[in-house]
């Protein structure tokens, strides 16, 4: 039973469960794009998070009792069954000065550096929601055999296209910033660009994998973002959602 409440004076919060798991991002995605189709009058935007969605609305041109009702109506007479969505390769270099802490979560798990790279990179990581900072995919499906600790005191500066673990998550960060995560390697794609539209190059109810790359690849690559020349590799995947 979805939960609808009042977010300040000008948005609508509704939350569809308290647990995280693909199956509330499923319905929540598939709400996202009942919202996007129908474009309510009056509504300015939504963001989906792990367990829930607030919706931004002009109260100028709709009042909030209004949204509900339409929010309501447009759910229960919703026919999705299938989600469409995309599998995205992120090369990755692992190691060396791209990923400083490699060794270190090898270590803290007594494992080799080849078996953390392919426990890593052999999964399909679904982006559950996008924040923190603009383009920072929030990740789930990482496996609990590499999942390592945080910086006791984080880093000033990591480098963007870091590739990180911070307890049983991972991430990337897309644009230079102060971090705590363990840098385990890099990755030469910007998922975030202001210049570029959509700015932004993950998306929420996606999937991501990582695919390890030389360092003359990674330069490669990094040559090829920079002029443009660079093609994402996508693959199309189906999900059951709502």
């Amino acid at each position: 039973m979805f939960k609808f409440t009042p977010a300040g004076d000008t948005a609508l919060r509704i939350e569809f469960g308290t647990t995280i798991s693909p199956e509330i991002n499923q319905t929540i995605r598939g709400f996202s794009l009942l919202l996007e189709k129908e474009r309510i009058e009056g509504v300015i935007e939504w963001v989906p998070a792990y367990t829930s969605m607030t919706i931004f609305y002009d109260p100028y041109r709709i009042r909030f009792n209004q949204l509900l009702q339409k929010v309501k109506l447009l759910y229960t007479n919703s026919d999705y069954i299938e989600l469409p969505a995309n599998l995205i390769y992120v090369p990755t270099y692992y190691g060396e000065e791209a990923g400083p802490d490699l060794e270190s979560v090898a270590a803290y798990h007594q494992l080799s550096v080849k078996e953390v790279i392919e426990i890593h990179s052999e999964a399909q990581y679904l982006i559950y929601m996008m924040g923190f900072i603009p383009g920072f995919p929030y990740l789930g499906g990482m496996s609990k055999q590499i999942a390592t600790p945080r910086l006791e005191t984080p880093r000033a500066t990591v480098p963007l296209g870091s590739v990180g673990i911070g307890g049983e998550q991972t991430g990337i960060y897309p644009i230079e910033t102060p971090g705590g995560w363990r840098i385990i390697g890099r990755t030469p794609l910007r998922l975030y660009d202001p210049y570029r539209n959509p700015p932004m190059l993950l998306k929420a109810g996606n999937y991501l994998k990582f695919v390890p790359i030389t360092k003359e690849e990674y330069e490669r690559i990094e040559n090829d973002v920079k002029s443009g020349a660079y093609r994402l590799i996508t693959e199309k995947i189906n999900r059951e959602g709502m």
